[in-house]
């Protein structure tokens, strides 16, 4: 299971934190992973980890822009949101899947968050 917090409006220009935290068989050893969508569009890859962090994969769209990190102690990704802009407006979604690859298919994740909604405007 993963339970995602953060999200919210901010202006052009701002930054916010996703937060999702796993638990059960989404368990410390996934590779973790973030994604978005605007409505009647696929599913966005932006980025993701592996369970130790130290394999890290962005999308091309976020690249310098968003941050992915994870606390392996409380089970928890984090999505950094830097200098947000308009088009960044969608729902965002946490993912989970066994095993680490740098897939930006969103099929290949088994796990999903609930998703929460990120909208930048003046």
């Amino acid at each position: 299971q993963l339970v995602q917090s953060g999200g919210g409006l901010v202006q052009p220009g701002g930054s916010l934190t996703l937060s999702c935290t796993a638990s059960g068989r989404a368990s410390r050893s996934y590779a973790l992973a973030w994604f978005r969508q605007e409505s009647d569009e696929e599913r966005q890859f932006l980025a993701s980890i592996n369970w130790s962090g130290e394999r890290i994969h962005y999308g091309d769209s976020v690249k310098g822009r968003f941050v992915i990190s994870r606390e392996n102690t409380n089970n928890t990704v984090y999505l950094q949101l830097n200098n947000l802009k308009p088009e960044d407006t969608a729902t965002y979604y946490c993912a989970a899947d066994r095993f680490y690859s740098e897939t930006t298919y969103f099929k290949d994740f088994t796990f999903w968050g609930q998703g929460t909604q990120v909208t930048v405007s003046s």
